[in-house]
């Protein structure tokens, strides 16, 4: 395994001590040493990984000196446009490294919606063009590697990929690790709103342990899963799917069930939701203000105020929430007025080591779900 000690080590040595990016499980022992070693100004949690690459860019511009990305692999593709159309060699050729966790390799084992992901991440690559190099397991040998590449990034002008495999990094506890008092946890919060849903009422989950702990709860309550769609990829694009869903069945409510950094990532779906006035709509944002399933670096989602936020995109009423009666009241107020609506619910840092995992495919979760929105019995 390769120390992340010396991995950031040898980044400053050559000149290179500004990071952006979103937290990646495969990387999550590096971002925690970035997130504790590095200066707040330094280091910067993006909303996304297209936005990464654009605060690298001025970053570079404003300092001439090189920038690192860091994201999962299925991030590469919100990284494309600006890597193409501003980075690139034939426009505006601005070096940086990306250092993209690479899930879903080939003969590894891995979850759904990484497989196909991790059977092109090198070949989408090798099509833009962007030269890489698969970060070895020795120690020496991989330094050596990222001195390389960060010399060539330099001389070239072009951004150059470090593709990290599982376990290649030693492990790294984050110990400025962000907490908070709130009453409840979000599994604890999710099963008050599951509670108090009607049985036609339709739910899109974002993806992570929420999606997660929504399966085993339904499993719990001796429940089927086709009320529930359940994001297991897509980070962000929840309330779009949602949207859609809304759209077309008016006489249905449509819960979005997200998280505060999968709200951040693509938040511009809200003026859409707030602009079409949709009744049905129902916005429910679990906050702990971290990403939690990817190695707990936080977020800025307690910077934020989301009802403030809500209601300037045209939502009907947001509110925020924390305490049990809290939460049980507004999921009942709100199933009385027409949306769109938001509850912003604050929860603490906590989820069981003994999560599993859905046991049904993505398939046969687009079939039953669908067969539920639109009516059809089992």
């Amino acid at each position: 395994m390769v120390s992340v000690e010396k991995v950031y080590e040898t980044f400053i040595r050559n000149g290179v001590d500004f990071f952006t990016g979103v937290p990646d499980s495969l990387l999550k022992n590096i971002c925690a040493y970035i997130t504790d070693n590095a200066p707040c100004e330094k280091h910067i949690i993006a909303a996304n990984e297209g936005a990464a690459v654009g605060i690298a860019s001025g970053y570079y511009m404003a300092s001439g000196k090189l920038p690192v990305v860091y994201m999962q692999n299925s991030g590469l593709g919100n990284t494309v446009n600006p890597l193409l159309s501003l980075a690139d060699e034939k426009v505006y050729s601005l070096p940086m490294i990306l250092m993209i966790g690479w899930r879903g390799e080939p003969g590894t084992k891995d979850e759904p919606q990484h497989k196909k992901q991790g059977e092109v991440t090198l070949e989408l690559l090798s099509a833009m063009k962007i030269p890489f190099i698969i970060l070895d397991s020795d120690e020496v040998e991989a330094l050596a590697q990222i001195h390389e590449t960060v010399v060539a990034a330099k001389e070239t002008s072009i951004p150059h990929a470090i593709i990290i495999r599982k376990d290649t990094f030693g492990k790294y506890k984050l110990q400025n690790e962000a907490t908070n008092e709130y009453p409840l946890s979000r599994e604890e919060a999710m099963k008050l709103v599951v509670d108090h849903l009607s049985d036609d009422d339709i739910v899109v989950s974002t993806t992570g342990k929420l999606s997660r702990e929504l399966f085993e709860y339904r499993e719990v309550k001796g429940q089927g899963h086709e009320k529930d769609f359940l994001t297991v990829g897509s980070m962000g694009h929840s309330s779009s799917i949602a949207l859609g869903l809304a759209l077309n069945r008016p006489e249905r409510n449509v819960y979005c069930f997200d998280g505060d950094g999968a709200f951040i990532m693509h938040m511009g779906t809200m003026s859409n939701i707030g602009h079409l006035s949709l009744r049905n709509y129902r916005h429910i944002v679990f906050n702990n203000g971290a990403h939690e399933s990817v190695g707990g670096q936080p977020t800025l989602g307690f910077n934020l105020d989301i009802p403030a936020i809500s209601r300037a995109c045209g939502y009907s009423y947001a509110i925020t929430v924390s305490e049990e009666k809290e939460i049980v009241q507004a999921v009942n107020h709100i199933q009385a007025i027409d949306g769109p609506t938001l509850i912003e619910i604050k929860v603490r840092i906590n989820s069981r080591d003994d999560l599993g995992r859905p046991t049904t495919t993505p398939i046969e979760n687009k079939e039953s779900f669908m067969k539920f929105v639109n009516g059809v019995s089992k």
